[in-house]
């Protein structure tokens, strides 16, 4: 048989292999008859729908009718092969084979587990392994040895049905097994006949079939009516029923076809350990292992279950049954957003140029700008968005009173004391943090004094008119600033004692004049300007920008230029690390260019990479723009503050926007994204000529740096809003993750008119761990009731970024020698020869780093396991391993200076002499950089402090050596690019030493949980806790830079 060799196409799962089974519409099809290459990748057939699988009993079903799986061998070659479970469920059985067909089994006695994914030195090592899906991948490991047969399903569907009815059978191989008689007695169909009986009334064992929709609808407000009286016709059709009437079983049966999402089956089972339910140690290996919680404890398990389990049997015994599971996933505890991001979690005592600022663009309009009337409600909608920064054009109005309007139509114009005193009530309903008036001035003297009295006297106290302190050199903190209102506009020259004089007019509107006119000259308009609106202004002057040398040698910090989009792309293309290096000291402002009529948003991202802390967004055009800059602001608890990172606030720095790859000094990240399902996605809302039915897919967009900007889609499913099942992953490099946001967006493949069904928009920061439901937003970002994307998240590699880890992953991204960051040569002898006295630890930090990591991942190999998969997950999986055939400990956990080492208690098989060798690298890579971390920290903390003490004298040195002009420029950013690495890698090496402190307190706890400890002694607990203790006291420091 000549063996199959896979087509090279990255999407091999989605264009050819197709499920044999429905599961929640996803069809059978003849993978023969299948098209390769379309973008539509999944194909549907006119077949009946199939019955979906809610138990075992139908995994079990399912294989012994067998199916089409491929079989990987070591030497790169793939056979088709149809697998089959013998029907006493003894052997898994394969055909054709050269094999005798008593041979062409393996029986289910031999098979010690069962590892979904590419986790076999098999698939590592098989050269068509990256055509291979990973939810379609599985490994059955069996023997003494631990043989792997390596399997492809055609599905990720159907690879789930192998790996649980597998895992089943294994773990019940000791048991009877009468799955179809144990199915009817499950705590579900327990708990549904319970219901059934307390609803008939008259106890006669059926129920009219209106009443039986209502219950069902009671216990899933979710379903249709429609749907549910559809399943009970099919039910009664198959039965040649000729009445309407409901049985007990055919509630219970239809319930639970409507009811069970097989994707939350599958996870129920895997983490139970193949029950059909959890128990509060489940929940809590779970909610440790998976969900990232630190801290769990059987009682908090308890009480979840006492929450969200629908029995009161359940309840009782304290297990959660699939339909409580179900309602606690997709419940606010199981949001993807980091409930610590829903309050101020960030430092805001920082400058106020050193934040991202919520700001909007012509705040009083609600429509586009060219023809759309003045609105209040856009001050009121601004205001409830955390927005901080809002703007006034004022001009003058009728009986001596200012007024607000658009000046291209002029119509409805709102009071200018109604708007301020509806901004006075609003301003700090969302945010205690300080609010900016961005003011237009277009008024006569007389009303600027009109203005100024309405101003002082609504607004009071809350106006911040101190008068800036030439001594100091930054903005004042917005925490400073607490609770007050700050008027952005022009001022007079303070040391002229003048009522009134002329400004600059920097009008935005003169740039649509310039760009509409050949002969427009570009010379600066002069208003006058009355000195008490000139005294309102305090740290927010406008000044015009000329250009980074004039700005860096005579701009005041309380100074602030605003610039149109135009000429922010042109600087921000032109000079990023000037741009960067401005805002640390001075606030800017971009507003949109004038040529977008219908106020259409430019993107936000582009500006926030360089630093601009104000980037006006026009807040009444919904669409991907504004979904960037709401979901931003989302963190830090909504304040409307977001604290820049700290490689674009520290005064000796060096970042560039346009950075190609690794930003110096920050750790890249690995984030992986499985979309797993969608749940009750509505039809789009512009969608014409069509029915009910949509074809959804989802793209995962990464925003941040131009390096990590990336997008990826999933497979399109045919025909299914209800439960699309997607079941694919997907990796991104982010290299700067506290500039990076993912955007999840769920269109629709087959639209007339409009394919927008719904997005989420999330800071990288905000991301939970684990499986966790996304509650989509629509298209004018208001939420939608019931409407959801379950994905699983994991973050590898992570360090810092500006909150705590919930854990810490290590990822190996390739077997390849270690990259080092190098440092630049400045040309200026003395501090190069200082540099070069850290090249040698900075080497040593950072093969100590990629030491550990990878002795971690090779562990994780060897235990089956992905690189995102917990310490914890690790230690169970070889403990596992490490046991005798009489089920006892072949090894023993004990503490040697603090570090949990495992003693072997007699003859070990080669299988597990392997383990033990990578498990004892492990220790030792953590031990030996936990011990002398401190140590090259020092070095490389000293070298930064000896060039710093040059910082001053840059310009001197540089003359000196005879540099000047765009050498001597170089020469003071490559200074800064070195100070950014030494800075940036000894905070990465503090960040390994506590993340190699932590994996010892979860490697020994997870040892003695799992019984590695010596038996017959007393004090184990004791023992353990001074061990524990022992750890972390090496987490103790200094003030001096000691870790």
């Amino acid at each position: 048989m000549m063996p199959i060799q896979l087509e090279k196409s990255t999407h091999m799962c989605r264009s050819c292999l197709r499920s044999s089974l429905k599961l929640h519409g996803v069809n059978y099809q003849d993978p023969s008859n299948q098209k390769c290459g379309r973008k539509k990748t999944v194909s549907f057939s006119s077949m009946p729908s199939e019955k979906k699988i809610s138990s075992a009993s139908d995994c079990i079903s399912f294989m012994q009718a067998g199916c089409e799986l491929k079989k990987v061998r070591p030497n790169s070659r793939i056979y088709n092969r149809f697998f089959t479970l013998d029907t006493d469920l003894q052997a898994l059985r394969w055909e054709p084979s050269k094999k005798d067909l008593d041979k062409a089994k393996l029986d289910i006695s031999a098979v010690k587990e069962i590892r979904l994914g590419k986790n076999t030195e098999t698939f590592r090592n098989n050269g068509l392994a990256d055509q291979i899906s990973e939810d379609c991948a599985f490994s059955v490991i069996h023997g003494e040895n631990y043989e792997s047969l390596d399997l492809v399903a055609n599905s990720a569907d159907v690879a789930n049905i192998w790996v649980s009815g597998l895992r089943y059978l294994v773990s019940r191989s000791k048991q009877p097994l009468d799955l179809m008689e144990n199915s009817q007695n499950t705590p579900r169909f327990v708990w549904l006949k319970t219901v059934f009986e307390a609803a008939d009334v008259d106890g006669n064992g059926i129920m009219l079939e209106d009443t039986s929709v209502e219950l069902i609808k009671q216990l899933n407000p979710t379903l249709k009516e429609s749907k549910i009286r559809l399943k009970f016709k099919e039910i009664q059709k198959s039965k040649e029923k000729l009445t309407t009437r409901v049985t007990k079983e055919e509630f219970c049966e239809a319930f639970s076809e409507l009811c069970t999402r097989p994707e939350v089956y599958f996870l129920l089972v895997q983490i139970s350990k193949n029950k059909e339910y959890l128990d509060a140690n489940d929940l809590m290996l779970f909610l440790e292992a998976e969900q990232g919680v630190a801290h769990i404890t059987e009682e908090m398990c308890l009480d979840i279950i006492r929450r969200y389990e629908l029995s009161q049997e359940g309840r009782l015994k304290g297990f959660l049954a699939i339909d409580g599971f179900t309602q606690y996933l997709v419940s606010p505890e199981c949001d993807i957003f980091d409930p610590e991001h829903r309050k101020v979690v960030q430092d805001m005592t920082q400058p106020l140029s050193h934040y991202y600022i919520n700001a909007s663009h012509n705040t009083y309009l609600i429509e586009d700008q060219f023809r759309g009337p003045a609105d209040i409600n856009g001050y009121v909608r601004a205001l409830k968005m955390n927005c901080r920064s809002i703007e006034l054009d004022v001009c003058d109005g009728p009986d001596n009173e200012p007024i607000i309007c658009n000046r291209n139509s002029m119509t409805s114009p709102l009071a200018f004391r109604n708007v301020i005193e509806v901004i006075n009530k609003l301003a700090f309903i969302t945010s205690e943090y300080p609010l900016i008036l961005c003011l237009g001035n277009h008024c006569s003297i007389k009303q600027q004094k009109v203005m100024v009295q309405h101003m002082k006297k609504i607004f009071g106290n809350k106006l911040y008119t101190e008068a800036p302190l030439p001594s100091e050199a930054y903005l004042p903190s917005p925490e400073k600033l607490k609770m007050k209102i700050i008027v952005k506009g022009k001022k007079l020259l303070s040391d002229q004692d003048l009522l009134e004089g002329e400004v600059t007019d920097e009008d935005e509107e003169a740039e649509i004049s310039r760009r509409m006119s050949e002969d427009y000259v570009n010379e600066p308009r002069l208003i006058w300007l009355c000195r008490e609106l000139s005294d309102l202004v305090s740290i927010c002057k406008s000044v015009q920008y000329k250009d980074f040398v004039v700005s860096m040698k005579s701009q005041n910090y309380w100074e602030i230029c605003s610039f149109s989009e135009a000429e922010a792309s042109r600087i921000a293309n032109e000079y990023p690390e000037d741009f960067v290096n401005y805002n640390k000291k001075f606030l800017s402002r971009i507003y949109p260019s004038a040529m977008r009529i219908d106020s259409s948003n430019l993107n936000p991202q582009d500006f926030w990479n360089c630093g601009c802390q104000i980037v006006a967004m026009n807040y009444q055009t919904p669409g991907p723009m504004m979904d960037l800059h709401t979901g931003w602001f989302l963190q830090n608890g909504g304040c409307g503050y977001v604290l820049r990172p700290s490689v674009m606030r520290d005064a000796v720095s060096y970042f560039s926007a346009n950075t190609k790859g690794i930003v110096p000094g920050v750790s890249p990240q690995v984030l992986h994204v499985k979309i797993i399902s969608g749940q009750n996605f509505p039809k789009p809302k512009g969608a014409c000529a069509k029915g009910d039915v949509i074809d959804p897919y989802v793209c995962i967009e990464i925003h941040g740096i131009p390096a990590d900007c990336a997008e990826q889609r999933t497979k399109t499913v045919q025909q299914n809003s209800d439960n699309p099942i997607f079941d694919e992953s997907f990796e991104f490099q982010i290299n700067l993750p506290e500039l990076a946001m993912i955007r999840f967006v769920v269109l629709d493949d087959d639209y007339i008119g409009d394919e927008f069904i719904g997005q989420y928009t999330i800071p990288l920061e905000c991301l939970q761990p684990g499986y966790r439901h996304i509650p989509l937003r629509s298209f004018v970002g208001d939420i939608m009731e019931h409407v959801t994307l379950f994905v699983h998240i994991a973050i590898t590699n992570r360090s810092g970024g500006g909150k705590a880890q919930k854990r810490s992953l290590s990822v190996r991204i390739g077997k390849k020698g270690s990259e080092y960051t190098m440092l630049r040569n400045t040309s200026l002898k003395i501090i190069d020869d200082i540099f070069k006295l850290a090249v040698h630890p900075l080497r040593e930090a950072t093969d100590m780093r990629e030491n550990m990591q990878n002795a971690i991942v090779s562990v994780k190999e060897l235990c089956g396991l992905p690189p995102i998969a917990s310490l914890k997950q690790c230690i169970l999986t070889l403990s596992s391993r490490l046991i005798n055939s009489d089920n006892t400990p072949s090894v023993t956990v004990y503490m040697k200076d603090a570090f949990p080492y495992l003693e072997p208690l007699g003859t070990m098989l080669d299988v597990q002499k392997k383990l033990m060798s990578a498990y004892d690298l492990m220790i030792q890579e953590s031990r030996f950089l936990i011990e002398t971390a401190d140590t090259i920290h020092d070095k490389i903390v000293q070298c930064q402090k000896a060039g710093m003490e040059f910082h001053e004298e840059l310009h001197n040195l540089g003359a000196k050596e005879g540099l000047k002009g765009r050498k001597l420029s170089k020469a003071i950013e490559s200074f800064a690019w070195n100070i950014t690495v030494l800075k940036g890698q000894g905070d990465l090496l503090k960040n390994a030493k506590n993340e190699a402190i932590e994996n010892m307190k979860q490697i020994q706890l997870a040892c003695l949980s799992c019984g590695l400890s010596k038996t017959g002694s007393g004090n184990v607990d004791a023992k353990s806790k001074r061990c524990l203790e022992a750890i972390e006291e090496k987490d103790t420091g200094d003030e001096n830079g000691r870790l």
